[in-house]
């Protein structure tokens, strides 16, 4: 399948160079996630699990295995693990950023007393290569604004293999302690397609887990959700609570980062937590997608064309019409020339390479 991927537009009569967006070469776009691209879980009770591990799998192979669960719409889950384990994936499509708007929606599994937040990245596909190697920026939640002071910023967790037993980690502050077995789940806890010891960095969000009952087997734990900003962290029903702004993005030192596009998606365990007889605070993932998806192709199309300006209520500069040379009109830009007729009646000539 041919895709667009940051195209270089020549208008004829001068030069110009714009920085369009991906968008896959197919008559109909998705709204939902189109592939997996990673999927690093931590340890815990469900990895090699959710989904199943089999001998000699590759991390391209179990990549390929949440694809099956989480694409179009599967609502499979897929476990991240304990603190730090992620999944990153993409659409057929750049999300575009739209302004006051939540721009996409992620799904998990939670329930009321039972918050396993995820923190959120995104990335611009910058080098063009369809690859997840770029900058990420940070999603901001409201524990920044709620609880700032119990929030570990840069904080780092390192997990050593243990086969079939509890898997030791250590964190850079000077903290240590295990992800424990239990009774219910027999299989290897450890990533068995990764290498050891295996460490992530990023935010840590404060402990939300409590234990409002008795011990042993009279516990009885309510993991509180957190306002808004994570995901996997209050019920899919509640469509504001897991829809997320791209407007929110912050660099590694916290600062605001404009994004007009974004192309990858990653979402990663945000609490470093043992619940008792629950186990690990594992996010786990059920789907994902972009909640404005007309406006999404309206702007690549206006990025291609050098229109970057996009207004729901002055609509004068849209793209009314594409048309071939030959006077064909056609759906979307083709490589070649293209003919384009403007809402306020001017018309521009685009060269796709």
């Amino acid at each position: 399948m041919k895709k667009l991927l940051l195209l270089t537009a020549l208008f004829l009569g001068g030069t110009s160079h714009l920085a369009a967006q991906r968008m896959d070469d197919k008559t109909e776009h998705s709204k939902y996630i189109q592939a997996v691209d990673e999927y690093c879980p931590a340890p815990g009770q469900f990895v090699n699990e959710l989904p199943p591990y089999a001998e000699g799998n590759s991390a391209q192979d179990m990549a390929d295995k949440c694809t099956a669960r989480l694409a179009e719409n599967k609502g499979g889950l897929v476990s991240l693990g304990a603190y730090g384990g992620y999944i990153t994936f993409h659409f057929d499509h750049s999300i575009a950023n739209i302004a006051g708007k939540a721009d996409f929606y992620v799904a998990g599994n939670a329930f009321s007393g039972s918050g396993e937040p995820g923190i959120v990245m995104v990335s611009k596909d910058l080098n063009k290569n369809g690859l997840p190697d770029d900058p990420w920026y940070e999603l901001s939640g409201s524990a920044d604004t709620d609880c700032p002071e119990k929030v570990t910023y840069n904080y780092q967790i390192t997990y050593t293999a243990a086969p079939m037993h509890d898997i030791p980690w250590t964190d850079n502050q000077g903290a240590s302690g295990t992800v424990p077995r239990n009774g219910f789940h027999k299989q290897e806890y450890f990533p068995q397609w990764m290498s050891s010891p295996l460490t992530f960095t990023g935010t840590c969000l404060p402990k939300n887990g409590t234990n409002t009952g008795g011990e042993g087997e009279n516990q009885y734990w309510v993991l509180t959700s957190f306002n808004y900003g994570y995901v996997d962290n209050k019920s899919n029903t509640d469509s504001i609570a897991n829809g997320f702004n791209i407007e929110w993005a912050v660099d590694a030192e916290r600062n605001p980062v404009t994004l007009d596009f974004i192309d990858f998606v990653r979402v990663y365990t945000a609490v470093n937590q043992n619940a008792g007889w629950l186990g690990e605070t594992s996010t786990e993932v059920t789907g994902a997608e972009d909640l404005h998806l007309e406006e999404s192709i309206a702007a690549i199309n206006n990025a291609l064309t050098g229109i970057d300006n996009i207004n729901e209520n002055d609509d004068s500069q849209q793209i009314q019409a594409i048309y071939t040379i030959d006077g064909r009109r056609i759906e979307k830009l083709q490589h070649g020339l293209n003919i384009l007729k403007i809402k306020n009646g001017k018309t521009k000539k685009i060269f796709i390479r």
